[in-house]
């Protein structure tokens, strides 16, 4: 039988304690590190050569879908009753809203090093110090909606902007598309500043902090994040039914593209597993 993941505003006390406190013991355990590890060696840009599996392609969705059940089958052997909350950044906007509660994910970052400072994911807690990172850091940064350059989450408007484009993705499949529902969700844009940074990578910026780069797990906000992405994905799927992912087929060799992206039918590394295979796992999880 499914089970539910639902919007962290109605999760009780006690699921919010099992969430957090499933996440503690994979800290513990060293396995919470492994998934930081993971989206660290998958942060493949546009710039790089190989493949590009997690980012600036069209399998970002299907790889965060498969990441996302990773984390939360890591969380279910600890305790069968979790599920990963979302977060609908279009509707709890605050830094003092959910999820940045002390019993949930802990407040802000305070000024003078971002270091969170509330909540069971703050140093000072003995719980969550950062062991797998692009930088020295030790504990858990935040800067919540930018105090030095303020910018806002996205609003239910642009949020529809890319629900509303009924095809999954166009050539050259990368940051650069303007077409399509996966970049306009993604959010690569033109331009400089917060006008360049749609939907999922300006929340990562207004969370600021552990957020802005590949070690962007470190903060256990990035699973909410992605489970409302995933949502979205979904109601993307209902709404445009003779549409699918794409590309269909590999680009051919003399395509730029060649090996650079992952097709429907292709292996989407580091699983053996195709977007095919991900457009839909409603038998696993839905969301409430």
């Amino acid at each position: 039988m499914a089970y539910v993941r639902k919007d962290v505003r109605k999760l009780t006390a006690g699921e919010r304690r099992r969430f957090v406190n499933a996440l503690l013991e994979l800290k513990r355990r060293g396995e919470y590190d492994e998934f930081v590890r993971t989206h660290i060696d998958f942060y493949t840009v546009d710039g790089e050569k190989g493949l590009r599996s997690a980012h600036m392609a069209p399998s970002f969705l299907p790889w965060h879908r498969r990441f996302l059940l990773e984390l939360e089958r890591a969380l279910r052997r600890v305790d069968s009753s979790v599920a990963v909350p979302y977060w609908d950044w279009t509707r709890d906007r605050k830094a003092t809203a959910l999820p940045w509660t002390r019993d949930l994910l802990g407040g802000n970052g305070r000024r003078s090093d971002q270091q969170v400072m509330t909540g069971p994911f703050a140093y000072a807690e003995g719980h969550w110090t950062i062991k797998v990172n692009i930088t020295d850091g030790r504990f858990l940064t935040r800067d919540l909606g930018r105090s030095a350059a303020p910018i806002q989450l996205p609003t239910k408007s642009e949020l529809k902007w890319a629900l509303d484009d009924p095809v999954y993705d166009t050539w050259p499949w990368d940051s650069t598309v303007r077409k399509g529902f996966r970049n306009k969700l993604e959010g690569w844009g033109t331009g400089f500043g917060s006008a360049s940074w749609h939907n999922h990578n300006r929340v990562h910026r207004w969370v600021g902090g552990a957020m802005l780069n590949g070690a962007s797990v470190n903060d256990p906000v990035f699973w909410l994040h992605h489970a409302f992405l995933d949502l979205q994905w979904s109601r993307w799927q209902r709404a445009h039914r003779d549409h699918r992912y794409r590309p269909a087929e590999p680009p051919g060799i003399s395509d730029k593209q060649h090996e650079r992206v992952v097709a429907r039918h292709e292996k989407l590394p580091p699983w053996d597993e195709t977007p095919d295979a991900l457009e839909d796992l409603s038998r696993i999880y839905r969301y409430a």
